[in-house]
């Protein structure tokens, strides 16, 4: 397990090298570097404020919404750049992110918000297609068309931001604490999507504050804290580490003469052994 992935890029996934973000004079991240191989679900976990979500507005093109940039860095996907490139430009080379919070349009209809999660598409054939596997995905936005979108509950809103970017055809689809809020049997369900997404051909970038299911979900995964990647390994080696269980977990180790303990510790990582 190291602080910094070693594996080499894939050329035709996501490649983040060096990356440094602000908001003006605050320096949001910090020499950030991962890869998301094509296929995958990658993971990125940390607390609030750890710089997660900011990672992802630098990789969809949408820090200037949040008065922010890219100081330093790059970011490719399938070896094109996308650092410095507009959101409709991301969106057309194939990323597209879920944001926090669902960010649904209220008073348009179901619908109405799949609409424009189509508008980019080729043809209204590519867009027919598309509809059709939101609708397989989530069978309950078919039975809410003609509903206001803001009178759907929570976890379903969530499958309306996330079928609403699934419109648009992604090769990698960028989602942002997708269980935030939700009830435990709502996030297993959206867990579940996750899988049949990634199943489907659609790489994940997962943004997670529940790290149990992140880690289930990735093969890979980061650790960021105050803007810097501090960790980064297989996901069930991160599983396994007692730093991530009790920080991330929420599980506390046994007592060291306990008969687990005497069985073998688990992995220690050395950035935060001292």
């Amino acid at each position: 397990m190291d602080v910094h992935d070693p594996r080499p890029p894939g050329d035709s996934g996501l490649v983040v090298r060096d990356l440094a973000v602000g908001y003006g004079p605050v320096l949001a991240l910090r020499g950030v570097s991962l890869d998301v191989p094509r296929g995958s679900v990658v993971a990125v976990l940390g607390g609030n404020g750890a710089g997660k979500s900011t990672l992802l507005r630098a990789i969809s093109g949408t820090l200037r919404f949040h008065r922010g940039g890219i100081t330093a860095g790059e970011v490719t996907f399938g070896g094109t750049r996308l650092s410095g490139a507009t959101t409709s430009a991301v969106v057309a080379g194939g990323v597209v992110q879920v944001p926090e919070g669902r960010r649904v349009f209220a008073r348009m209809t179901v619908e109405e918000n799949l609409r424009a999660g189509a508008l980019g598409a080729p043809d209204r054939r590519s867009a027919a297609e598309a509809k059709a596997r939101v609708l397989t995905l989530f069978p309950v936005l078919a039975e809410r068309a003609g509903q206001r979108a803001g009178l759907l509950s929570g976890g379903e809103q969530q499958m309306l931001a996330i079928g609403r970017a699934l419109m648009a055809r992604p090769r990698m689809l960028l989602l942002d604490e997708p269980t935030l809020g939700l009830a435990p049997m709502m996030a297993s369900r959206i867990a579940d999507t996750v899988r049949e997404i990634n199943a489907g051909g659609t790489t994940v970038l997962l943004v997670e504050q529940n790290a149990a299911m992140a880690l289930s979900l990735a093969s890979h995964a980061y650790v960021l804290e105050v803007g810097e990647v501090v960790l980064s390994g297989p996901a069930a080696e991160l599983a396994a580490s007692d730093e991530v269980r009790r920080r991330y977990l929420g599980i506390e180790d046994a007592p060291e003469d306990a008969p687990a303990a005497a069985a073998g510790a688990r992995p220690v990582l050395a950035r935060w052994s001292a």
